[in-house]
Order: C-alpha cells, then sequence, then structure tokens
C-alpha cells in the first residue's frame, strides 16, 4: 500500500510540470525557468537524501563523465519541454512527448543494436495512425507539438544513454546531475535575464496574489525534485519496467486532466483520439522492449 501510495505521488508530482509553467504565465524566460528549476530541484534532493539517508550525498568520484552528461540532457529535455508547454496545451505536450519510446526504439537499433520483433510492425502501425490522427503539424498548434515531439528524442537519448552505460536511477547520481543540469543553464541568467523574480500575480479563483518565483519553486521541487527522489525509492519494492509503463501511460492522463480542470484547456477530438492511440502503442512498445532486460537502465521520469 505504501508503495502504491507513492507511486500515486510520483505520477501526480510528474503531472505537475505544465501547470507550474502557465501559472508563472511567461513573467519569467523559459530558459531561466528552468535553471530556477533544476536549481530548487538539486537542492531539494540533496537535503532530502541527506535526511534520509542521515549522511551527505558522496560526490561521484568515479562517474563523473556519465553524470555530466546525463545532467547536460536533463536540462535539454527540460528546457525543451517547458518551452513545449509555454506554446500548446498541456494535454498536446504530454501526449506528443509519449512518442519517446519509439525514439528509444530507434536509438537502441542503431547504438546498440537491439533486434526488433515482429510484433514491432503492427505496434508502429498503430502509432503512426495515431500521429497522422492527431496532426501535429496541423492546426494553430504546430511550433509547440513539433517541440514536443523533439523533447521526445531528447528524453530517449538520456534513456538509450543510461542503457548504454548500464546505470540506474540512483539519488545519489542523479543529485549531482541536477547539479549539473542547473549550472550549464546558469549562463541564461545573463543571456534573457533572471525574469520578473520580484513579481506576484493574482490568483482570482483564489483571491490573492502570490510571487511568480513561488511557481518557479514548485516546478522544481515537486515536479522535479520530489519526482526523482520518490523513484529512487519506489525502486526498491517494483521492477524499473513495471514503474515505466505506469508512468508511460498515467501521467500524461493526469496532466491533461490538471490542463483542463484549471485552466479549461479542452483537447480537440482529433488529439483525443490520436494521442490515445499512441499512448497504447507506447505503452505496448515499453512493454515488449522490456522483456529480457528487466535488470538494464530504468527509464528517468519524465522530470524538469
Amino acid at each position: 500500500m505504501r508503495t502504491l501510495l507513492l507511486l500515486a505521488l510520483i505520477t501526480f508530482s510528474e503531472a505537475t510540470i505544465g501547470v507550474f509553467v502557465k501559472l508563472t504565465d511567461g513573467r519569467i524566460p523559459i530558459q531561466t525557468l528552468t535553471f530556477y528549476a533544476m536549481a530548487f530541484a538539486a537542492t531539494f534532493l540533496f537535503i532530502a537524501r541527506a535526511l534520509a539517508t542521515r549522511q551527505w550525498p558522496r560526490f561521484p568520484a568515479g562517474n563523473v563523465k556519465d553524470t555530466a552528461i546525463i545532467g547536460v540532457l536533463i536540462a535539454a529535455q527540460g528546457g525543451v519541454f517547458n518551452f513545449a508547454m509555454s506554446l500548446v496545451p498541456i494535454a498536446n505536450a504530454v501526449i506528443f512527448w509519449s512518442i519517446a519510446p519509439f525514439f528509444v526504439f530507434i536509438f537502441s537499433a542503431i547504438f546498440l543494436g537491439e533486434k526488433a520483433r515482429k510484433s514491432y510492425i503492427l505496434i508502429f502501425a498503430i502509432a503512426l495512425a495515431g500521429i497522422a490522427l492527431a496532426n501535429p503539424l496541423g492546426g494553430g498548434h504546430m511550433l509547440g507539438n513539433f517541440v514536443a515531439l523533439a523533447t521526445g528524442a531528447i528524453y530517449a537519448a538520456m534513456v538509450t544513454y543510461m542503457r548504454y552505460e548500464g546505470k540506474t536511477e540512483t539519488g545519489n547520481d542523479i543529485a549531482w546531475s541536477l547539479l549539473v543540469a542547473a549550472l550549464s543553464l546558469s549562463p541564461f541568467l545573463l543571456i534573457v535575464g533572471p525574469g520578473q523574480v520580484a513579481t506576484t500575480i493574482a490568483h482570482p479563483a483564489l483571491g490573492v496574489e502570490l510571487p511568480v518565483m513561488l511557481w518557479a519553486a514548485g516546478l522544481g521541487i515537486v515536479s522535479t525534485g520530489f519526482a526523482y527522489f520518490g523513484i529512487s525509492i519506489v525502486l526498491k519494492s517494483i521492477d524499473a519496467n513495471v514503474y515505466a509503463l505506469v508512468d508511460i501511460i498515467v501521467s500524461p492522463v493526469v496532466a491533461s486532466i490538471f490542463g483542463y480542470l484549471i485552466f479549461a484547456e479542452v483537447p480537440g477530438r482529433r488529439i483525443i483520439y490520436g494521442g490515445a492511440l499512441l499512448l497504447a502503442a507506447g505503452l505496448w512498445l515499453t512493454r515488449e522492449m522490456s522483456r529480457g532486460r528487466e535488470n538494464q537502465a530504468v527509464h528517468p521520469c519524465q522530470c524538469v
């Protein structure tokens, strides 16, 4: 029961990414917002790990290169995904991001030499039908949809690299990777500016004005830091591939519900039907690819 509750909380936290991005109301440039998020996430994870283990996360002296590369990929994925969230409804971003398993398969075939099964032909046909039905390059959200698709490719590159190196998502190493992500994004403080961090945003529904930095902190602590911390705990109780299967199908649905409830975003029918096919195909492909490699690297969460 405890594991299921934690898994539900992780799914909830990951689904809040778009909510926090949109609540900043464009007052902070996306690149800078992603820097703040990574900085808050790294700080949270270092403190949480220290409290949980009663020791400060050790520096990964023998794993510096991998930690740095994963950190840069986390920064890239986070920045691109947040940009997509600022351009399109939440449902669009999370649905088109869910094409990631197909990029994972392509990259794994190219770089890891993994062979395709016959079932993949049907899976890819379903996915292509879903993409064609959702029509990401049509309508008024072409740029944002395309950016969301690109996020899936970056995510897949990170997954493939972690699998190539045989890495798992330990709380210790990921804390340092998040720190690298923040450092790699820090130049944007000078390039595009720190944003209107001292301003407040009125929320008539709540009857209060809240500082924009509160939402940036939420993006880092809730959507990213807590998610990674929770994953490092829950993976001690469940198989990594079980988590990946839950994450790829449940988080997009919950995120889309948040978009509807908080921002009154109603996805078009083509997005709903096409997205359903794409999510189903992604779920199937993830399950097929997980067979026979239960002990290999876990998929990173959809955190930014």
